[in-house]
């Protein structure tokens, strides 16, 4: 039984005819029989009782209109209430970014947000990759993007891009030159790094590599704006992107020298949790991310490349 041969066993129900019911529906008479046949196969009863002025329906009959018109009613609402959620996005969402992706698109979020998406309320948080993933796991936030996080049969977590990392400091520290510099040396420089943990898992996802810059770090700093201050001040050095001191390196205060033997590079994912449904809102958000982070990276605006 499916919904077509529901609405024809209905218009012979209402036309008490086969030939006035088979011009109602579009469909040949002799087609119109053989569904009605099939349908009282499957139910093994009569729905209608064949008579020389029409169809009349039986008890059987009568208990099927009832429920078909339900069924079909419920069906119509069910593929209005898809297609128009769909073409309007409304409610509220609430997106995490580590700062790297603030700083990439979170302009072009909101400004996209407000004037495309009037009946949608967002909330946008900033922080370092291993708080905002933090806010996702305690279900603060709908989305994340989030830097290498850990694997959790709870989360989902879609690769959006990779990085290279740099070694980023003032040129007396790193040097002048912008060749590459080698893990090994790289080591042994004044480093500032991020605390423990998830947080540095957004610098590296290995372990070995990040237990040698921890035992020459000099200084943890999970904050923007000290970890940029101290660079600046020539306090250490960091590893870092091209886009975390976009415009201390544009200026000349810093310099940002390729990390090599071996290249370190970090990825960026789009997260959800499994046990949350995904709503038109977050579907939609998370097309729009992606699609900002695309074009960001194909104008040369986020120095990254794109993963799949």
């Amino acid at each position: 039984m499916d919904s077509r041969q529901l609405r024809y066993f209905i218009a012979v129900y209402e036309q008490r005819n086969l030939s006035r019911a088979a011009d109602q529906v579009s469909v040949a008479q002799s087609a119109l029989s053989h569904h009605i046949s099939n349908l009282e196969a499957e139910f093994a009863t009569r729905l209608f009782e064949r008579k020389p002025r029409g169809m009349e329906p039986t008890a059987a009959g009568e208990r099927l209109y009832e429920h078909a018109r339900i069924i079909l009613r419920a069906m119509t609402e069910a593929e209005t209430e898809v297609r128009e959620g769909a073409r309007v996005i409304a409610g509220n969402i609430s997106i995490g970014m580590a700062n790297s992706a603030v700083k990439a698109i979170g302009v072009a979020v909101m400004r996209t947000v407000l004037s495309q998406y009037p009946k949608l309320k967002l909330s946008l948080t900033e922080s370092m990759s291993g708080a905002t993933l933090m806010h996702l796991m305690a279900s603060n936030v709908d989305l994340a993007l989030v830097y290498n996080p850990p694997s959790e049969k709870e989360l989902i977590a879609e690769p959006v891009l990779e990085e290279e990392m740099f070694c980023v400091g003032i040129p007396k520290l790193v040097g002048r030159s912008k060749a590459p510099i080698r893990f090994e040396e790289l080591s042994r420089l004044p480093l500032i790094l991020l605390r423990y943990g998830l947080s540095s898992r957004a610098l590296l996802d290995d372990p070995v590599l990040l237990k040698r810059l921890e035992a020459n770090a000099i200084l943890h700093a999970n904050s923007i704006t000290g970890m940029t201050g101290a660079l600046v001040e020539g306090l250490g050095c960091a590893i870092a992107t091209k886009l975390f001191a976009r415009e201390e390196l544009d200026a000349g205060r810093l310099v940002a020298r390729e990390v090599v033997a071996p290249k370190l590079i970090r990825t960026l994912y789009l997260c959800r949790l499994r046990n949350r449904p995904m709503t038109y809102a977050m579907e939609e958000m998370s097309r729009l991310m992606l699609a900002l982070i695309a074009e960001q990276v194909r104008s040369g605006g986020w120095q990254a490349t794109l993963v799949g």
